[in-house]
């Protein structure tokens, strides 16, 4: 068990630590489950990815098989993927369109509506029995924001607008990349284990103190590309950037642009034949938004993360990410690509190029990024002689912080904080 405090926060010594116990303990995960999991608004997927009535997904969301669907009325639902019989799994295809879901071990049928609608051998039931009675479970709540779509188990939580807080800015600027507001989860999804604590992957998804020392090699391929890399005095990163704090543990690095975007910032690596495009893209983004606000979308860089695990990463490509503890030191990782619906067909190759070799599994970052959080798992066997990790830095400045400071990630942790230790949770 852990002993003494999670964090030691004492801006006034400029001084925030973090027990190390908390990235080891199976203790501490069991309470995640209670007081995070459970009450937090938790992303489940995006509008575009069930379109027309009868469209499903399925997927885990919350350690639950859930799925994802689109009603006969055009509604996004979400139902717990199990049976009101005996509890299998009413759906095992990933995706498709169907009007009923039928369980396998008994053969109960579930309209697309979640409703009762077959039982084998009803007159076995008495006369008090009621299909109507047992539709497809659905989480307490359900509530999206343009386009995003979130549950939460705790039916008393706040809205999620008011949960999101100052996220929805940043969600804002990744929706209005879309001249009508639309933006499409691209098919095809990434999924990938890693044998890390899950909150070593928040701090890592904000985290630009360590590109220069984990990314070198992507740095060497982009200055071999024609980018300009090269870091300025004073600087971490070859283009400044800032941490924010967002509420309610939701926090982001805005950046300056150096390594392009297939929307609108061109950079030599897209190649001279897609400058033109690139161009055209750009010159409507400030039409439709203004100058400066067109200015914001395509030339910053944002990584945000919507408290406790929804990591939309807005830069090269926009990346989707969630992730789940499967133990404390593992974690299973999904991410998809999203787009702007009306974009072209080379645009979007632009983007599943970026998004595949720099976010990807098997891209110039993600495998760094693996490896060193499994190295810092590996560290963390210590713990009981090296007790606390140092989160401090930028901690002595008034104003603005740096991106490569961590101000961000204190955010996260000072709410991981206050949810874990809140009456009757923590001991």
């Amino acid at each position: 068990m852990t002993d003494g405090p999670y964090i030691i926060d004492e801006p006034e010594r400029e001084r925030f630590q973090l027990n190390r116990s908390v990235l080891v303990e199976p203790e501490i995960l069991a309470r995640e489950h209670k007081a995070i999991f459970e009450t937090c608004w938790i992303y489940a997927g995006h509008d575009s990815e069930v379109r027309i009535p009868g469209d499903f997904q399925t997927r885990m969301v919350a350690g639950r098989p859930v799925i994802l669907a689109r009603d006969n009325a055009g509604d996004f639902r979400c139902y717990l993927n199990t049976c009101r019989h005996r509890g299998a799994t009413v759906c095992r295809e990933r995706s498709g369109n169907r009007n009923r879901f039928v369980c396998p071990y008994h053969g109960w049928g579930f309209n697309i509506d979640g409703k009762l609608a077959v039982v084998p051998a009803k007159e076995s039931y008495g006369d008090n029995f009621d299909r109507a009675d047992f539709p497809l479970a659905e989480p307490p709540r359900l509530e999206q924001y343009r386009g995003f779509w979130f549950i939460n188990f705790n039916a008393d939580a706040e809205p999620l607008e008011d949960y999101l807080a100052g996220a929805r800015e940043y969600i804002d600027l990744v929706v209005d990349q879309s001249p009508s507001g639309t933006m499409d989860i691209i098919t095809g999804t990434q999924e990938y284990d890693i044998q890390a604590n899950w909150k070593l992957l928040v701090e890592n998804s904000f985290d630009d103190y360590h590109l220069a020392a984990t990314h070198a090699s992507y740095l060497e391929f982009m200055h071999d590309s024609g980018v300009d890399v090269r870091i300025p005095k004073g600087l971490i990163m070859p283009k400044p950037g800032i941490g924010r704090a967002l509420g309610n543990g939701h926090a982001v690095v805005d950046n300056v642009n150096f390594r392009g975007r297939p929307y609108a910032a061109w950079i030599p690596i897209y190649g001279e034949d897609s400058k033109a495009e690139i161009e055209t893209i750009r010159a409507e983004l400030e039409d439709r938004l203004g100058k400066e606000r067109g200015h914001r979308v395509a030339d910053t860089n944002r990584n945000l993360i919507v408290f406790p695990n929804l990591v939309i990463n807005d830069g090269s490509a926009v990346t989707v990410r969630t992730f789940w503890p499967t133990a404390a030191n593992q974690m299973k990782v999904t991410a998809w690509a999203l787009g702007p619906q009306e974009e072209t067909e080379t645009s979007r190759a632009r983007r599943l190029d970026s998004f595949l070799t720099f976010y990807g599994p098997g891209g110039l970052a993600t495998p760094d990024d693996v490896e060193v959080l499994e190295m810092v798992q590996q560290g963390l066997a210590t713990w009981k002689e090296v007790r606390w990790s140092e989160i401090s830095r930028g901690m002595n400045k008034d104003g603005d912080q740096l991106n490569t400071d961590e101000l961000h990630l204190r955010a996260f942790w000072r709410e991981w904080n206050k949810r874990m230790t809140a009456e009757g949770v923590a001991s």
